[in-house]
């Protein structure tokens, strides 16, 4: 939508931690300025990532297990000092696609100007509901 290049990979923190730490590798490689991780129940893949990064690093929660997400926005949100993740809520891919956007409009006056003209559309969506 924002004209964004993204890939997206499939990985896990505890069952490919080894490719998990090469995609951040590569991804670095390729000119990568911001990462979003999302995962469920213990939810270690934007700890993981944030360790081998100095990128930022956006977590979503995915809610799955019986404790449908909770636990899993607890693990991503409580990192420890000197290792920060933002996180969004729980299944909100969208904040944090929005946040990528907006952490890239910082150096980016096209995208900023796109993110300004979404911000208006919203308004009037919701104006136009009356």
């Amino acid at each position: 939508e924002f004209g964004v290049a993204y890939k997206t990979l499939i990985r896990s923190a505890h069952r490919t931690p080894e490719a998990t730490m090469q995609a951040v590798k590569d991804a670095e490689d390729a000119g990568c300025k911001v990462f979003i991780c999302g995962a469920g129940m213990a939810a270690h893949l934007a700890g993981v990532v944030c360790s081998k990064t100095v990128k930022p690093v956006i977590g979503v929660p995915i809610a799955s297990g019986p404790l449908q997400g909770e636990d899993a926005l607890h693990s991503t949100v409580m990192m420890p000092p000197g290792l920060p993740v933002a996180t969004v809520g729980i299944n909100a891919a969208k904040n944090a696609g929005l946040l990528a956007v907006q952490m890239l409009a910082q150096t980016d006056e096209g995208l900023s100007a796109k993110l300004k003209a979404d911000r208006v559309a919203q308004a009037e969506a919701i104006l136009a509901e009356d």
